[in-house]
């Protein structure tokens, strides 16, 4: 008899002198269900070097570097933006002060659809949820005082984000600082959007093109930039499981390096300025095992797939964010817990950067207060647990290394399931992950609202007559009458002749084979708008409306 076989015999020995409770209730946040133990005999064929190994050493699955948190914390980084650059610029400066290592912007939803703040679709959300920037001039008020050659930025945008990455490099050069010095990410993850977000601007094939043509540039004039930021995030909180989350983001990275292979680019060129971005949820095991079959799957698929032979091609870095979608109205105190709980799993996960949510969210863009017990609650898992002095404190846990494993395969089904569709684009016109993501987030909903899902203080623990105690941020509608006025004083001042010189450049460079990102810059350093660079590239690329999915 061999030892597993030992193993498992002695197990359901055991077993019969346990009450197991009612299975279906011991499931994971995404449905997966859990056994009441684990052991040897949960990982059959199980190999630790290659399964496990080394940090810092493939398949990496511990980690993507040797010595992970004992070298260099994680960047500590709040989702911040409201109101005005000059608004901004402010809550940048007191969360440096407070020990902030790294910016991280949010756009309002004008910014995030190419729309100027003065453009009549933009009425009434200017600056709402997060900061408005239409131009070249709000770029550099956005920064003011703040060095770009020693801060990391990282900017959420995705359909204009070529644009606003314009303004960023140019912003850096006025303030003498070169593109090859400059450290961040933009998110830039256009297929994320049409599974999940939405605000895309462009149809698929030409926005693949824009990436590429960033990923190009990047490689050449940027290279501390990551050019992507392939988003799990958005597709988690639309309502994914956790597999939906590891797979359909894997699968949308993967396209994008088909994509710059074909557009003629070496994959050792661009792949080590990719990277990722997950949501950590409330389920503690299930997130740590999905950030690290991650890592696993990621190094497996760029070595042996796509040939890349640089190391730093099969890493997979990530930034994380706590789970918006897990956050309350009710009793918004409690959201400082579940915050934290998930901030701890990223950090067990092995993130290299994180960004914790504020217990007011749910109500409005964060209070001063409330971002700073976010930003308190990173230092106090840094400072204070413990959890930094060893790497991967969970790896060679059964259940740990079952559940890896258990996503792992998942990801592969779903990978087969997106081949057989054509491939990631032709999926998601069929409308295959949407759907995917529609029913799970139904089927959590069903479960929450039956009372199998609890959700402290939603349908278990209620306060009756609970009324809101904690104070709100509220955008003042002064804010966009402002905006839309420095507006209208940048397009009397600037040299409008040279503006629409460069908008006919970009449009040629659109229609062509050109590299898009040379006359966006051109059209940036003459202060053309957000919304006249983006209107210029639609004349050209036109429009993308989804088709029905259900």
């Amino acid at each position: 008899m061999s030892e597993l076989e030992r193993i498992q015999k002695e197990r359901e020995r055991w077993e019969g002198c346990v009450n197991k409770g009612e299975p279906e209730r011991f499931v994971t946040v995404s449905g997966l269900p859990v056994d009441i133990i684990y052991t040897p005999a949960d990982l059959p064929g199980f190999d630790y070097l290659r399964d496990l190994g080394f940090p810092g050493e493939y398949p990496f699955t511990r980690g993507i570097r040797h010595n992970m948190y004992r070298g260099r914390l994680w960047t500590m980084r709040q989702f911040s933006g409201f109101g005005t650059a000059r608004d901004t610029n402010a809550r940048y400066k007191f969360l440096l002060a407070h020990g902030e290592t790294g910016l991280s912007v949010a756009f309002d939803f004008p910014t995030l659809y190419g729309r100027d703040s003065d453009d009549p679709m933009a009425r009434g959300e200017v600056g709402k949820c997060g900061v408005a920037v239409s131009s070249l001039e709000d770029m550099e008020t956005l920064f003011d005082g703040i060095p770009l050659g020693e801060v990391s930025t990282s900017m959420t945008i995705n359909g204009p984000a070529a644009v606003l990455w314009a303004f960023y490099i140019v912003t850096a050069e006025k303030q003498g600082v070169s593109s090859e010095k400059l450290r961040g990410t933009i998110q830039n993850d256009i297929l994320k959007e049409y599974i999940a977000q939405k605000s895309w601007l462009f149809p698929p094939e030409p926005s693949m093109r824009i990436i590429t043509d960033i990923m190009a540039f990047g490689a050449r004039h940027v290279p501390k930039w990551n050019t992507i930021s392939i988003s799990g995030y958005h597709i988690r909180e639309a309502g994914s499981t956790a597999a939906q989350e590891l797979a359909f983001t894997l699968k949308d990275g993967m396209t994008y390096v088909e994509a710059g292979i074909r557009a003629g680019l070496d994959v050792d060129e661009f792949a080590p300025r990719l990277s990722f971005f997950f949501n950590s949820h409330l389920d503690f095991f299930e997130e740590i095992a999905k950030f690290r079959a991650a890592r696993r799957i990621w190094a497996r698929e760029m070595r042996e797939t796509f040939k890349a032979k640089k190391p730093e091609s099969w890493l997979l870095r990530f930034h994380t964010q706590t789970a918006g979608c897990t956050l309350t109205a009710q009793q918004p105190e409690n959201n400082i817990v579940r915050t934290a709980f998930q901030a701890l799993a990223a950090v067990l996960g092995g993130t290299q950067s994180l960004h914790t949510n504020s217990m007011d969210e749910t109500w409005a863009l964060p209070t001063e207060k409330a971002v700073l017990i976010a930003l308190r609650t990173q230092q106090l898992i840094a400072e204070e647990t413990g959890v930094i002095n060893v790497i991967d404190p969970l790896g060679g846990s059964y259940y740990v290394e079952a559940l890896t494993n258990r996503l792992e395969e998942q990801a592969y089904e779903y990978f087969a399931k997106i081949d057989a569709l054509g491939g990631m684009i032709k999926a998601i016109e069929h409308g295959y992950p949407q759907r995917e993501i529609a029913e799970a987030a139904y089927r959590y909903q069903k479960a929450v609202d039956e009372g199998r899902r609890t959700v402290v203080g939603v349908n278990k623990y209620v306060l009756e007559g609970e009324r809101l105690e904690i104070p709100i941020l509220k955008i003042d509608p002064r804010v966009e009458q402002e905006q839309c006025e420095r507006l209208r004083r940048l397009r009397q001042r600037r040299d409008n002749a040279k503006v629409r010189r460069t908008l006919d450049d970009l449009k040629a460079a659109c229609a062509g084979k050109d590299n898009v990102m040379y006359p966006i810059l051109e059209a940036v350093r003459a202060y053309a708008t957000l919304g006249e660079i983006c209107g210029a590239m639609k004349e050209v690329f036109g429009t993308y409306a989804e088709p029905p999915m259900f």
